[in-house]
């Protein structure tokens, strides 16, 4: 995005000369306050919406998105729908009906795949809007508020999904009102007010805390400890597992690893 203005007849610009350059493999986190332009900037990165000034190109062939609100469509399952945007996409039936399977069992979607998508909370329809996204690997996977109202097992769920992709060289662009949100799951995080993009510096030694588990015993949970909520960094060994956590996800990992059969051996700042 070069020099990208977007304005409305008789209001400010609510985008400003935003430049942004997103590569393969990054995880770009946007954060901003409610109304600040970034349900726009995404709309613009994907192509739904056109700039008042300035270019977008290198745009991927693939373009996953999942906007804030999935749209109601009367009766139709969840399975049903997913799998007919799999077809629109050149899967087959059964390669889009599979897929769907696959994404809507891994994020636990209440009520299972036929529940129709008017009937879904807001938490089991963003499940289903992730999904739809994901059904072909994107090479760049946009998310407006990706994180809003999941249960905490879709929460690792989707920052493993996020972590696949920046990993199997797509790229990834999400936003997030919440500072330590985007803090926990981006390489890169940008500030949005009054229009305008600005990087912030990353410093992942601030307010966090360094915990150190050990399992309790025999047929304790594993989880894929990188992928958790506010982990910035994991060290996993046979008997013991050393994270680094931001403050605001501390007592809420701590509460769900003894809940598991962890045992605390410590946690200093």
């Amino acid at each position: 995005m070069r020099n990208v203005t977007k304005r409305y007849a008789g209001s400010a610009p609510v985008l400003d000369g935003v430049n942004l350059t997103v590569a393969p493999g990054d995880v770009v986190g946007v954060v901003g306050a409610n109304g600040c332009g970034k349900s726009t900037l995404l709309r613009i990165m994907v192509g739904l919406s056109t700039p008042t000034a300035g270019t977008v190109t290198g745009r991927p062939a693939v373009v996953g998105y999942v906007p804030e609100k999935l749209p109601g469509h009367g009766r139709v399952s969840a399975r049903a729908y997913l799998t007919h945007l799999g077809r629109i996409r050149g899967l087959s039936g059964r390669q889009a009906a599979g897929r769907a399977r696959e994404l809507l069992d891994r994020l636990s979607l209440v009520g299972g795949a036929g529940t129709s998508l008017r009937r879904l909370s807001k938490g089991n329809a963003q499940k289903v809007a992730l999904a739809q996204a994901l059904l072909v690997p994107p090479g760049l996977l946009v998310l407006d508020e990706p994180w809003s109202g999941l249960d905490a097992t879709a929460h690792e769920v989707l920052a493993e999904l996020v972590k696949e992709v920046a990993a199997a060289g797509g790229a990834v662009v999400f936003t997030d009102h919440r500072e330590a949100v985007v803090a926990a799951n981006a390489s890169a995080v940008h500030h949005i007010a009054g229009g305008r993009l600005t990087p912030v510096a990353r410093d992942r030694g601030a307010s966090t805390a360094q915990v150190e588990l050990t399992p309790g015993g025999p047929g304790v949970k594993w989880p894929h400890w990188p992928s958790l909520p506010g982990v910035v960094d994991a060290t996993v060994g046979d008997r013991s597992v050393a994270l680094t956590v931001l403050d605001p996800y501390c007592d809420e990992l701590l509460f769900q690893a003894i809940r598991n059969g962890w045992s605390v051996a410590g946690v200093r700042r």
